[in-house]
């Protein structure tokens, strides 16, 4: 019996705890917070299943594969991701092994690589999609953000594999790198657009740098909410976190995730689930359950 006892207390303890600062979290360095989530049920609903956090490494996980996370500024909305098989200035990663970069359908509206993200598209074929309807010599391949695919070929990485080629020279088919930004084939997927491999770098700095090897490479994405974020605010006014569950009839719905309790509106309210206002919270049912048990014992002893 006094096992039993001891068994109930625990569960009730830890489940009261669990909930006190359950959605902030680190993973290694990294601090993840709304609107993503490692937790099931917390952060922004269109982030869901998004970041992993593994041996201390977060990852972010989309259709196209899995990316470790860098950085995520909240300050300027965005997270920096990390592709190993995709190529930089020391190694050129060619067999189109590399990730691109493609989320699912439902996911478009939450996140996209930002405008000064260059995609660099290696040893793609003529019948490439990225060069079907335009004329030879107005080819989609340009300069984003002060970087360029003439430039990246001047890596000591391209000597190693042998291509000395950039640009496109008259009769030669489609140059060995094409430079593209984000909004202009909506996704990186190097099967779909027939290329054997692919670099990615952003720019941060207001400055032109000076060459590829100071160029920051990764993928760097914006992420953004949808719609009013009025509930959040206002979860967190009240010292709540924000949250989603899942809702009557299917689908999920925002919650304020509070100290000892979750809520429709926020943590200053408890709403019932016949919809009635009450002013009972769980750890005052719990505090009575562990009132009764300490009172059992007692009168166990006295026995």
């Amino acid at each position: 019996m006094k096992i039993l006892i001891l068994m109930l207390t625990t569960v009730i303890v830890i489940s009261m705890l669990s909930l006190v600062g359950a959605c902030r979290s680190y993973c290694g360095n990294i601090t993840v917070d709304y609107p993503f989530g490692v937790r099931n049920g917390c952060g922004h609903p269109g982030y869901r299943d998004l970041l992993f956090c593994m041996n201390d490494v977060l990852m972010f996980h989309i259709s196209s594969g899995s990316y470790r996370v860098l950085d995520i500024d909240y300050a300027y909305q965005s997270i920096t991701l990390h592709d190993p098989h995709m190529s930089n200035c020391e190694t050129i990663v060619l067999g189109g092994k590399g990730n691109g970069f493609e989320a699912e359908d439902w996911r478009a509206p939450y996140f996209n690589p930002t405008s000064d993200n260059v995609f660099m598209l290696i040893g793609c074929s003529p019948k490439s999609p990225i060069f079907q309807g335009f004329p030879e010599k107005k080819l989609p391949c340009h300069n984003i953000s002060g970087m360029s695919c003439e430039e990246y070929m001047s890596c000591p990485a391209w000597d190693m594999v042998g291509y000395r080629q950039p640009g496109l020279s008259s009769g030669s088919g489609p140059p060995m790198c094409c430079a593209i930004g984000f909004e202009s084939v909506k996704a990186i997927n190097l099967s779909k657009l027939e290329c054997e491999g692919y670099s990615s770098a952003y720019n941060l700095a207001p400055l032109k740098l000076r060459g590829p090897s100071d160029w920051a490479y990764g993928i760097r994405v914006k992420y953004e909410l949808q719609g009013s974020d009025a509930f959040c605010r206002a979860c967190v006014a009240t010292s709540g976190t924000c949250g989603y569950e899942s809702a009557d009839g299917g689908g999920l719905r925002h919650v304020c995730i509070c100290d000892h309790h979750n809520s429709t509106t926020n943590c200053d309210s408890v709403v019932t689930p016949s919809g009635a206002s009450s002013n009972v919270r769980p750890y005052t049912i719990g505090s009575l359950i562990l009132y009764f048990i300490t009172m059992n014992i007692g009168f166990q002893r006295r026995q």
